[in-house]
């Protein structure tokens, strides 16, 4: 993979640990509407929620997302522990508005591309 490719695939993802499970994940606030979120090699044993499709015989990356996560983030980003890249400011009375896992990524060593 090219530096450039590289780049495009990582830049702004931040490490997150979830709140509920202690799952990390990398994630990046594009806006408040837009969330990229790539899972990392371990979550397929440390998320519950992951774990239980894994084990129940399912691929992966054929999970949605998990509700817990998604909350963890939402709080992250009103909390401004995680910055939207955007520039909206959430600590402000703002409201960080729904976030919507749209880069389910299958556990794997190689970064995920968000087609967002």
């Amino acid at each position: 993979m090219t530096a450039e490719a590289t780049e495009f695939l990582n830049a702004g993802l931040r490490p997150h640990d979830c709140r509920s499970c202690g799952t990390r994940v990398l994630v990046k606030k594009n806006s408040l509407a837009h969330t990229s979120i790539q899972w990392t090699g371990q979550a397929s044993h440390r998320c519950p929620v992951l774990a239980a499709h894994v084990a129940a015989g399912h691929h992966p990356a054929l999970l949605d997302g998990c509700g817990d996560l998604t909350d963890s983030i939402a709080a992250a980003v009103h909390d401004g522990t995680l910055p939207v890249a955007d520039g909206t400011d959430t600590t402000a009375g703002g409201s960080p508005g729904p976030v919507r896992d749209n880069s389910v990524t299958p556990p794997a060593a190689s970064p995920a591309v968000d087609d967002g």
